[in-house]
């Protein structure tokens, strides 16, 4: 059995022989939902690497009396995999994270590109923010990752050349290149940064100005795939290409 993962912030003294409490949302989740009952094994993590992993002492009604068993810190995976994700429509945005985040991507930022149908102004926005913040925190401890994901705030294009300009490796899906990204010559350290346009593509300034921005356009294979899935496929190939798979 796959041992559950649970967020704790792991403050103070919290090494081996110490004793931890989850309680919260987190206790009341393995407590209540899960049912881990005494003697069964738990992994907290604070998200940021560090790892606590714990054998249940005393299950309560919504908190585990837990004994760390062990304690260390991960070192962050390099070269990092950020995803600039167009704005899908519907709850595609919400599957493209969780996808994403079970493969490994390190950062996923919003893009409101020019073909995006979904629109996110005001308090809408703020809460399909939200929608993909939880989601990358739940696929994250389902996948057992000790580094969650960091889902950014929702970017303008302006705001996405800039990220590319400071990139170790910047790459736009298209249709219409004749790189594959499989033959991509990937770097050891720094960010690969890949953007994946909407349902209606990049826009023909956009990727000018992704260009001169240095970004190299790339062609994932021989179908199109939706906007939600491509950014896993590419994932995927980027992520075996750096021996981080």
């Amino acid at each position: 059995m796959t041992v559950p993962v649970f967020l704790s912030d792991l403050g103070g003294d919290s090494g081996p022989g110490s004793r931890l409490l989850l309680d919260g949302p987190e206790g009341r989740h393995a407590a209540a939902v899960r049912r881990l009952r005494p003697g069964e094994r738990v992994d907290l993590t604070d998200g940021a690497g560090r790892v606590a992993e714990c054998a249940v002492r005393e299950a309560h009604k919504d908190a585990l009396d837990l004994d760390v068993l062990d304690r260390y810190d991960l070192p962050a995976p390099q070269p990092r995999l950020v995803v600039v994700q167009a704005l899908p429509k519907g709850d595609r945005g919400e599957l493209a994270v969780e996808l994403m985040t079970e493969a490994g991507v390190d950062v996923i930022v919003p893009w409101a590109a020019a073909r995006c149908v979904t629109q996110w102004k005001g308090e809408r926005g703020g809460k399909a923010l939200a929608r993909w913040r939880s989601t990358a925190r739940e696929a994250g401890k389902q996948a057992r990752r000790f580094h969650l994901p960091e889902v950014a705030e929702l970017a303008v294009t302006a705001q996405v050349a800039a990220l590319l300009e400071s990139a170790a490796l910047a790459l736009v899906l298209h249709e219409e290149a004749t790189e594959p990204l499989s033959r991509m010559e990937l770097p050891d350290k720094g960010d690969i940064v890949l953007v994946v346009g909407p349902e209606g593509g990049v826009a023909p300034e956009e990727l000018a100005r992704f260009g001169a921005a240095g970004a190299v356009p790339t062609l994932l294979g021989p179908t199109v795939l939706r906007t939600s899935t491509a950014g896993v496929a590419a994932a995927a190939v980027l992520l075996a290409g750096t021996g981080r798979w």
